[in-house]
């Protein structure tokens, strides 16, 4: 009875933090029905100690005291150059409350070259034009047109645009509120990063009764990432002369019109001209009508986001077709008409249940046709084993190559590449089982787009907990797994973990990539990493060569990790191994220490994106 109790009463309460009681209980509700006890234990998890308290945090490390204010409001003063910041508000019809809290909001700035540009949607209420008409009356900085007839979010935007004088265009919705310092923020951005065109944000949600909670902490620009959810979004900030040279925001678009809107604009620029402020410089109101709330009180905004994507790719002559998730989009990168060849390099030493188990699945279910099979053995003397090698080397699509050296995985890999006949690569660990039969056609589409380096899969524990979902910089010293333990059923942070996205690395244990990029980079580094770290050191030096590392959740394989070889206990093992990680600072701290795939909002003390205490930021 008391574990019951426990079950029903304990867990629940435990996640009630947010915006409500009826909404906590409906969360809690959500995350049972999609994973279950192992959902709600994970969550509580995650709450308690309290490091994802935002109450907490929000008091901590993001609220402006009177010092601050000063420090802030000096610096601004100090400023050799101070642009005009237009802010773009449509409105239509809002909580007239709302509606001057966000004005106030605006007014409250402590930089003071900003200027607010309304556009009135044909507001059928008379508070909402009286409301609008004393602003624009008592403060010059306050330009407002009442447009004639109602034209939606879209057409009421580009009216707002014309009124903008400012080379600078910050996009607000007309109920949502920016903290003090938002535009010194932004100013202070644009006067950091010459050549800057595009600023985004972090932000968070804003209840009915002015309590804030679910904070998204954001990446650095991370392209894939956006084409599966608009992270850009709030606060965003465009040049004024790039939104007028895409036309501005287009009609038919609604709903996800400022998605649509930065698609063009990144179209247009070089990836270093957008910049990220990892600070929370906007509050999104949350009420029944806004997406904030859900996708569902706006279901036109998932197809006007399936249309943004499609055009985007069609303009940009990438085939690829958008599908919505319900939490995010999905993006399916087309394989040309013939696929090319894939070669899959398994080491392994012995272990003739694993690899047969292994081989049997790749074999059964891999829907992509146009494959080989470069087995490594390591050294195998068990004669089951041997037995089963030499029996696989017989089949057409598959070579066993003896390698009898010391056990070093990178020089291993590095050989069997040399080998291959396929122009691509998959790295199969011999621990690895297929799970979708569509996993190497979706890892090898994304890795023959423009620009990609390495790709890697969603791997599970086989008790269907997450082991891989991309590898964080920093977490446990050196590196760490997204998200790793997070039961299925669950989107993760920010839907981080269902998501098509970039991160700085991804694991070895499968991952696919062109052959010729392999070689590119000069392969693993078989002589400083011979067993650990040296995937990640792999995909950073592809990073280093302008190559961006992507992970898909829709490549799903069971890993049966570290099946085969015992733990590094051995005093030759462990000087091995702290070696290895001596060579991983000397050579990647700076990276290791602020991976731009993640946040210095979020701690390196856990892998389940706990927000940090304190974040890795300068002082305001």
């Amino acid at each position: 009875m008391k574990n019951l109790v426990y079950r029903f009463l304990v867990f629940p309460l435990a996640l009630l933090r947010g915006p409500g009681l009826f909404g906590r209980v409906q969360r809690a509700w959500r995350i049972f029905g999609k994973s279950g006890w192992a959902g709600v234990q994970w969550e509580l998890g995650r709450r308690i100690g309290g490091y994802n308290n935002y109450d907490n945090w929000v008091r901590k490390h993001d609220t402006l005291t009177p010092e601050l204010r000063e420090r802030i409001a000096r610096r601004v003063e100090a400023m050799t150059e101070r642009p005009l910041i237009s802010v773009i508000m449509p409105t239509y019809n809002p909580n007239p409350a709302w509606l001057r809290e966000a004005i106030e909001s605006v007014r409250a700035q402590i930089y003071p070259d900003w200027e607010l540009c309304i556009a009135d949607d044909a507001s059928t209420s008379r508070e909402v034009r009286e409301t609008l008409e004393a602003y624009s009356r008592s403060d010059a900085r306050i330009k407002v047109i009442f447009r004639p007839q109602n034209g939606h979010i879209s057409a009421s935007s580009n009216s707002a645009i014309e009124l903008a004088s400012g080379p600078w265009l910050a996009l607000m919705d007309h109920d949502d509120l920016l903290p003090a310092h938002a535009l010194s923020c932004v100013a202070e951005c644009i006067a950091a990063n010459p050549g800057v065109r595009l600023i985004y944000s972090d932000e968070d949600k804003i209840d009915e009764g002015g309590h804030r909670f679910g904070p998204y902490f954001k990446p650095d620009w991370n392209i894939d990432l956006f084409r599966s959810q608009n992270m850009f979004s709030h606060l965003g900030v465009l040049s004024t002369d790039l939104v007028r040279a895409v036309g501005g925001f287009r009609v038919g678009l609604e709903g996800s019109q400022d998605w649509d809107l930065v698609l063009r604009c990144i179209e247009r620029v070089e990836p270093r001209q957008i910049r990220h402020i990892p600070r929370v410089l906007y509050h999104w109101r949350v009420h029944g009508e806004s997406t904030a709330k859900s996708m569902q009180a706006k279901p036109y905004a998932a197809v006007a986001g399936e249309r943004a994507l499609d055009e985007h790719f069609a303009r940009t002559g990438v085939q690829a077709k958008a599908e919505y998730l319900g939490y995010g989009f999905r993006v399916r990168y087309a394989l040309p008409p013939a696929p090319p060849l894939v070669s899959l390099i398994i080491p392994t030493r012995n272990a003739q249940a694993l690899v047969r188990q292994c081989v049997d699945s790749i074999e059964a279910k891999t829907d992509y046709a146009n494959h080989e099979i470069i087995l490594v053995d390591n050294g195998s003397d068990d004669p089951a084993a041997l037995t089963y090698f030499e029996e696989l080397a017989k089949r057409p699509n598959v070579r066993v190559l003896r390698d009898d050296r010391p056990f070093n995985y990178a020089a291993l890999n590095n050989a069997a590449v040399a080998q291959a006949r396929g122009e691509l690569v998959a790295l199969v660990n011999n621990d690895i089982e297929v799970i979708t039969p569509d996993w190497l056609s979706e890892m090898v589409s994304i890795a023959l787009q423009p620009g990609v380096g390495a790709v890697g899969a969603r791997l599970w524990y086989p008790g269907m907990t997450l082991q891989h979902a991309g590898v964080i910089l920093g977490i446990g010293g050196i590196a760490a797994h997204s998200h790793r333990g997070m039961p299925a059923g669950r989107e993760g942070y920010g839907g981080r973990a269902g998501l098509i996205q970039s991160f700085s690395a991804v694991t070895a244990a499968c991952l696919v990539i062109r052959k010729s990029i392999y070689e590119q980079v000069g392969g693993f580094d078989e002589v400083n990493l011979q067993v650990a770290f040296n995937d990640v050191d792999f995909c950073l030096r592809l990073g280093e060569a302008g190559y961006r590392n992507v992970w898909t959740p829709f490549a799903e394989l069971m890993h049966h990790e570290s099946a085969t070889r015992g733990k590094d206990l051995s005093p030759e093992k462990r000087a091995r191994f702290e070696r290895e990680v001596a060579y991983m600072h000397q050579r990647w701290d700076p990276i290791l220490q602020n991976d731009p795939a993640y946040s210095p909002n979020l701690m390196l003390a856990r892998e389940d994106f706990s927000y940090a205490w304190p974040p890795r930021l300068a002082p305001l």
